[in-house]
């Protein structure tokens, strides 16, 4: 004899009933994801997962369109113990002359005068104050190339003129039109009464005492 006995009907364990009740989802939940989530928390996870791709989408486009904001340049110039222009290495407490950098021969304890992109541009990616600008602004030299009695930028515009404002000859030099085109405005003393001429009006041979040996 057959029983009478009825057995509930074991309901489908899908997406519909995974911890909500047996109803649409657009009623509580939002419209636009009524049709692809049946959970308030796993349409609220879609939205703010919308919300940051939308945040991070306008971040890209303002970082292309304003830049990547740069962190504020570290300031090189120092001054050297001759109390020159000079280059801060990176301990801060090193204070070398401008034409030790990008010369192949680390001086920086850490070696900051080589930096690759520092001497990848010269002299653009060197700090101003380190760079003197000749005649011919197509060439330039180290600011303690300037100044030096030597013919550095090549028409002496680092030795003579307003720009350069160099002090006159010192006192191991002799001042006199030089016929070596490697000085300028003055000799080297040591180089007076040596029997060869050096300045265009002999000057070196017939006035400049020797007193000084090179």
């Amino acid at each position: 004899m057959k029983s009478n006995r009825t057995h509930p009907q074991q309901r489908l364990f899908d997406d519909r009933s995974l911890g909500s009740p047996d109803k649409d989802c657009c009623g509580e939940c939002c419209r636009p994801c009524c049709r692809c989530c049946s959970r308030r928390a796993v349409c609220l996870s879609s939205i703010i997962l919308t919300v940051g791709t939308v945040l991070a989408v306008v971040g890209v486009i303002l970082t292309l369109v304003f830049g990547i904001p740069k962190s504020p340049p570290v300031n090189r110039v120092c001054r050297t113990a001759d109390n020159a222009t000079g280059f801060m290495c990176d301990d801060r407490v090193t204070c070398i002359p401008p034409s030790d950098l990008c010369n192949g021969v680390v001086t920086c304890p850490k070696g900051a005068d080589e930096d690759t992109h520092l001497c990848s541009d010269l002299p653009n990616n060197l700090p101003g104050g380190l760079v003197f600008r000749c005649g011919n602004p197509q060439f330039w030299v180290f600011t303690d190339k300037k100044c030096n009695n030597f013919n550095d930028c090549g028409d002496c515009s680092d030795e003579i003129g307003p720009y350069a404002g160099c002090a006159p000859c010192g006192v191991y030099w002799w001042p006199c039109i030089p016929v070596d085109f490697q000085y300028c405005s003055c000799i080297p003393r040591c180089l007076c009464r040596d029997g060869r001429q050096h300045c265009y009006d002999w000057s070196d041979e017939y006035t400049c005492p020797k007193s000084l040996t090179c």
